[in-house]
């Protein structure tokens, strides 16, 4: 079973639903929508897929399907970026 974790401290702000993160290390600056900024606080405990498509779909009217698509995309994202990793 794959799980999900933050792999980087990001110094976070707020800005109404939506997230600005920084990397005060690597310096890279992020913003984070609605959901990814959910995703994101879902992630202060290591998760597996199956946990964090739980909660967006306790979060949000969303077609389950639809869910995990977007939520697969978002996770390859945020890893591609670094600041999420995975193990077994």
């Amino acid at each position: 079973m794959t799980v999900y974790r933050r792999s980087v401290d990001l110094m976070e702000a707020e800005l109404g639903d939506e997230l600005v993160a920084l990397d005060p290390k690597a310096g890279t600056c992020f913003g984070f929508n609605s959901v990814a900024a959910s995703v994101w606080r879902l992630l202060d405990e290591p998760k597996t897929f199956e946990q964090l498509q739980q909660g967006l779909l306790e979060e949000y009217e969303v077609d389950p399907a639809e869910c995990s698509n977007e939520l697969q995309r978002l996770l390859g994202d945020m890893s591609s970026k670094g600041i999420v990793t995975t193990s077994i």
